[in-house]
């Protein structure tokens, strides 16, 4: 199951008031992330949010591109991407 790689876009909004999903359109997730694009802490604190909202390990989460940019394409492991848009789906119903 570890083989499974699923890849995501995903437009961050740093410096917002608290972490939050905002809505995933056309397969690009939007998400508010409470941290400043300095030094890494956002995309730190994006794949910390990640990890706890989907309830995998940190390391299964990769940015592969946009790491100095708001848009980001990034790799989860151990999820496919059926699994991956319902599990995203479920929790925007539930806006966390």
């Amino acid at each position: 199951m570890a083989d499974i790689e699923t890849r995501l876009t995903v437009h961050v909004q740093p410096n917002a008031g608290r972490n939050m999903l905002v809505d995933l359109k056309e397969g690009v997730l939007r998400m508010k992330i409470n941290a400043s694009p300095v030094e890494g802490k956002a995309n730190r604190e994006l794949v910390g949010f990640l990890s706890d909202i989907l309830e995998i390990r940190k390391s299964n989460i990769k940015i592969n591109r946009g790491l100095t940019g708001r848009k980001k394409v990034i790799t989860i492991n151990g999820i496919e991407h059926g699994q991956l848009m319902k599990m995203l789906g479920d929790l925007l119903t539930h806006k966390t």
